[in-house]
Order: C-alpha cells, then structure tokens, then sequence
C-alpha cells in the first residue's frame, strides 16, 4: 500500500478532498479520500487544514490513514491550522464593535494564530478611535481600502505563504478585500460552490483556496461570522494570554491566582489600566469574558 503525505483542502459530505504535497503544486489534481473507521472510534475527525498521510485505491480515490500532529482546530468552522487570522474592522457603515473584535483577537491569540487587524473602508473612514485602541495594544494596524487600493499590497506581504481566515461583522467588506487580493476570487468561490452545490451542504462544506502559489484562504458558509459560542476561548485563569497588551503585567500582581478585577487587590492589571498603559475597552472585554468563561460548564 503507498502512503503520501497531503493536505485537506475540501470536505464535503463526508469526502475529505486531499491535494498532494510533492511539488507543493495547488494546481494538482485532488484525492478524492474518505476517513478510516478508526477515526470515528476514536472520536476524531479529520479537519480542512489537516496535513494527512493517505493511501491511494485507486489514481484519484484513497483514504485517510494518519491526521499528523496540528498547532491549532477551530470547531465551527472546522478548520486547522490557521496560521494567520485576518480579522477585519470598519469604523462606518457598520462600526465594529470593540467587545467582538477584542473576542475574536483573543481566539487567535489562544489558539496559536498570527494575528493582522484591519480596518477597513478606509475611504470612507479612517476608524482612528479603533485605531487609537488597537495600535495602544500592540496589533498596528492596517487600514484598507478595496476602493482605493490602500493597505492591500501590505496585507499582501504579511499574509504571503500562509493558511488565513478572514473573520469579522457582516458588511465590514470581507469580500471586496479578498477581491483587491485575488481579482476574481469570489467569482472562483462561487463557481465551486455552485458545482458543489453548496446550498445542499452549508453544515459540511469548508475550503481552502489559494491566493497564489503559497497563500491559502478559508472559505465557508458563515466564516466570516466566526461562530464564537462554539468556541469557549480557554479556562478564566488563562485567558489573559489571550490579551498580549496584559503580558507586562503578568506575574506582578500580589495573588498569583489574581483574576484582574476591580475585586483583586493589587493587581497589576488593574493598575496599568489607571494609569493608561492598558485601553480600557481592552479591560472591559477583558473582565466580560472572564465573567462569560467562568459561566462555562467544565467536565
């Protein structure tokens, strides 16, 4: 039996679609696989993003015998190692708000994820108040424009040979951005889409596509909503590493279980928030999702 070592890039009623990983060629044709049962004995299955080893049956079917080891899985959407997550903003029409983007900046964080912050239609308005927070809290971040071109060569370069995912409200213009990237991208989507006949399977079909030779992107029904109630972040005790602009304050506070809330005294936490070194939407994302976390049922 010839086993090779692949990608999942589509999975679709229960066809994991696997390309090749000789020549690192994204033109080659895919391996269409299905799972071994020892997945589902064990309770695993295989992900969009997972490097595989397969068997051939036959020149274009096989199967998947080993899920090699990933740095990150997100459950829905189910996708692995997303090396870099694009998570885009918008200061008009609509204006992001703060508490998502600073949810969604921390599952990136926790899960391994690179992080580039956008904010988008630039053109039209420049977010300096969500620019003020975020470039306070170490992300510089980009503004973008599909209209005019601006920041699209930069978000180029940071993503050039990565697995991304492009997260954010709706409207904040997911879409026109991609297209900036890659003209003709969502018109390649929907063609596959169309093919695949997408509105029969929006539970089950995730994809990556490739931007260029060595840059993938994840598409999926919903991705851009980022389903964040599927997805506890970590335990409370941890989620401070989801939030980078805390790491200087981390070990300095008096109680080493310290919670950072107005409730713990001698915070570190805390104190850098009153004196500025912390934004304080930051903060109160912070202590929201802490009070969200410890809500959580654990087993």
């Amino acid at each position: 039996m010839q086993v090779m070592q692949g990608q999942i890039v589509r999975a679709l009623a229960g066809f994991y679609y696997v390309r090749p990983e000789a020549g690192d060629d994204t033109q080659a044709p895919l391996v269409e696989c299905r799972a071994r049962g020892i997945f589902r004995k064990d309770g695993i299955t295989p992900l969009v993003g997972d490097r595989v080893m397969y068997s051939l049956i036959s020149k274009d079917k096989g199967a998947v015998e080993e899920i090699l080891p990933r740095h990150n899985a997100f459950i829905r959407p189910s996708v692995a190692n997303i090396d870099c997550m694009i998570v885009l903003a918008a200061g008009v029409n609509p204006i992001s708000d703060p508490f998502l983007l600073d949810k969604m900046l921390a599952v990136a964080e926790i899960n391994g994820c690179g992080v580039v912050l956008c904010i988008n239609k630039s053109d039209m308005d420049r977010g300096e108040n969500l620019a003020q927070i975020y470039d306070a809290a170490g992300y510089a971040p980009l503004h973008t424009s599909a209209k005019t071109g601006e920041g699209i060569d930069r978000l180029r370069e940071q993503i050039h040979g990565k697995t991304c995912a492009f997260v954010g409200n709706t409207g904040v213009g997911k879409s026109s951005v991609l297209n900036a990237l890659a003209p003709g991208f969502s018109a390649k989507v929907g063609q596959v889409s169309e093919k695949l006949g997408r509105g029969r399977h929006t539970t089950r079909h995730v994809e990556l596509f490739s931007l260029d030779d060595s840059t993938q992107v994840a598409d999926t029904p919903g991705f851009s909503a980022f389903d964040l109630t599927q997805m506890p972040l970590c335990p409370p005790e941890d989620l401070h590493y989801g939030f980078p602009d805390f790491a200087p304050c981390i070990g300095k506070c008096r109680f080493d279980d310290c919670a950072h809330t107005e409730k713990t005294p001698g915070c570190a936490v805390v104190t850098a928030r009153e004196r500025g070194d912390i934004q304080v939407s930051r903060y109160n994302s912070f202590v929201r999702l802490y009070g969200m976390l410890k809500d959580v049922k654990r087993y």
